[in-house]
């Protein structure tokens, strides 16, 4: 009998960047908001069902376009009530996720202005194909 194996490579065609800060979400997007010139607003929460009959996960959500470009940012949060999104990153307070092109020089902006955010701890591009349960975070 021949056996035929089945490899597949997840699309992570995304820029992740990690955020800690102590902001409630409301609040950091009002500072991101207000520093990047965008206009970030709370959507339905991500739901992550991890685990067939328990109540997936939710995780606080915001988003963001840039309609010219078909630039999409979504803000989302780590922890929720019940465990979290990227558990091997428990440090990590919110991710800011962005979809489509962005070139390098605009992410070194972001990343620059996000850390002038007086409430912001630390501000780090992470490279989405080096976490673990990266799965989690498509979408």
């Amino acid at each position: 009998m021949s056996r035929k194996i089945l490899n597949f490579e997840l699309d992570l065609d995304f820029i992740l960047i990690a955020i800690t800060s102590q902001l409630k979400d409301y609040r950091l997007c009002y500072h991101i908001n207000k520093e990047l010139h965008t206009n970030f607003k709370k959507t339905a929460d991500y739901c992550l069902n991890l685990f067939a009959g328990n109540e997936p996960l939710q995780f606080s959500q915001y988003f963001f376009d840039i309609e010219a470009s078909e630039t999409e940012f979504y803000i989302i949060a780590n922890h929720s009530a019940a465990g979290y999104l990227i558990p091997e990153m428990g440090f990590v307070n919110y991710f800011i996720l962005i979809k489509n092109h962005f070139d390098q020089e605009d992410l070194d902006e972001v990343v620059l202005k996000l850390q002038n955010i007086e409430n912001i701890d630390v501000v780090a591009q992470v490279d989405p194909r080096l976490i673990k349960s990266n799965e989690n975070l498509l979408f």
